[in-house]
């Protein structure tokens, strides 16, 4: 169910129905739009009766949710979420990226691709403390001195934090050394760590799972968001297919579905997307044109030393190149990139 705040209603008025809601045994999700505010209730095993809130004072209407996921859909909020991270905003005007290694090797090499992406014009900085793998044999990562040396980065460029947490263990260090808190593919159905990350107070970046339809996505973000936090930001990275000439398939179209669908900002990923660094580029420029509110990059100025991915990461010259290229395509669908901070 979903209640609506008439315009004019007072912050009483939306306290009073919250009490209303937790008086029954729900939970009240109070979302204020650009004009009215929304209220969603979770936890209600069945239909709820309508008629207890209708003549509360300040409610416009109550209205049934058809979708399976409430908090995610734009019946609850029809305004685009933006998600503030810094002076960073994901989810408005401004097409976001974020660029960086796949994973944190040492102090020096993590400090010295911040410096690239910072001077190219990235807004976040991307890098692996924590690598679930899928051999067991193959790098894991630092774990907290790889959060050590990513919050020295930070401190260095200026640059937020984006980094993935692989259990309730980790989430709680990423949250603390981190401005954003990643969860891969490979745990997009974890439903333990998503209510742990709902917990936090940090925002998440959910990634598609591997073969996740577009309603298991958003589900997914439904258990983050019923736990109290609503700063959630969608990532395609690519799905399994047949196809052998990538090492996944980017599915873009899932961009205007999730648009259409719900008020959250969704990133592209085009490295994971195709595991081919001549691919990137091109499915970045792809990614800005059909609308998406940002990407994921990465990148390496040594990839044939890599310990993670090195084959689908840019080097630093290429990626200052493709962010000159998005500058110039991003105004052409009405988005923006802001200029390199060393032009």
């Amino acid at each position: 169910m979903l209640i609506v705040m008439r315009v004019d209603a007072t912050q009483e008025d939306i306290d009073r129905v919250c009490r209303k809601i937790e008086e029954l045994g729900f939970r009240p999700h109070a979302m204020p739009g650009a004009n009215r505010t929304a209220i969603g209730i979770t936890g209600n095993p069945g239909a709820i009766e309508s008629g207890q809130f209708e003549d509360m004072p300040g409610i416009a209407e109550v209205i049934p949710v058809t979708q399976p996921y409430k908090l995610v859909s734009r019946e609850l909020k029809p305004d685009n979420t933006e998600i503030h991270v810094g002076n960073v905003v994901i989810g408005g005007p401004e097409v976001v990226v974020m660029a960086g290694p796949c994973a944190v090797e040492s102090e020096e090499q993590t400090l010295r691709i911040a410096e690239h992406v910072r001077s190219a014009g990235a807004h976040l900085f991307r890098g692996g403390a924590f690598k679930p793998r899928t051999s067991p044999y193959s790098f894991q990562g630092l774990g907290l001195e790889g959060l050590k040396i990513l919050a020295k980065a930070r401190e260095a460029s200026g640059l937020p934090i984006v980094t993935e947490a692989i259990d309730a263990e980790s989430i709680g260090m990423v949250e603390e050394y981190a401005d954003i808190i990643q969860l891969g593919a490979r745990n997009m159905q974890n439903f333990a760590l998503l209510r742990s990350a709902g917990r936090a107070r940090k925002p998440v970046l959910l990634k598609r799972g591997m073969s996740a339809t577009l309603d298991e996505f958003f589900l997914a973000a439904e258990y983050i968001m019923s736990e109290g936090n609503y700063d959630v930001i969608l990532c395609e990275r690519g799905i399994r297919t047949f196809a052998d000439h990538t090492r996944n398939t980017l599915d873009l179209s899932i961009v205007p579905a999730v648009k259409r669908i719900s008020h959250l900002p969704i990133i592209v990923d085009p490295s994971h997307g195709t595991g081919k660094r001549h691919k990137v580029a091109p499915m970045s420029r792809a990614s800005v044109a059909v609308g998406a509110d940002g990407l994921i990059i990465e990148v390496h100025d040594q990839p044939e030393k890599a310990l993670s991915d090195g084959p689908q990461a840019l080097l630093p010259e290429s990626f200052a190149e493709l962010m000159e290229e998005l500058r110039r395509l991003a105004p052409v669908v009405k988005r923006s990139i802001r200029p390199s901070p060393d032009h």
